[in-house]
């Protein structure tokens, strides 16, 4: 049985995720208004939307080095 110890990406993967869902709520309130027929929001909350990508870019990079650490103790 192995312990499980945290690998060299994990962090870089959780932070990911957490700016991944902010993205996702901001990109939820700001599509609101268009199905509410309110006004729009200002276009920092279309800005904000933009850090799914930014997230997901985050988490990808912590898989990968995860990987890599994985494969240099082999």
């Amino acid at each position: 049985m192995s312990t499980s110890t945290s690998g060299a990406g994990d962090r870089l993967v959780r932070i990911g995720a957490i700016v991944f869902f902010v993205g996702a709520l901001a990109t939820m309130a700001t599509m609101a208004p268009l199905f509410l027929g309110t006004h729009p929001l200002p276009s920092i909350a279309w800005s904000l939307c933009m850090l799914m990508g930014v997230g997901f870019l985050i988490a990808a990079a912590g898989v990968i080095r995860s990987a890599r650490a994985g494969s240099r103790e082999r």
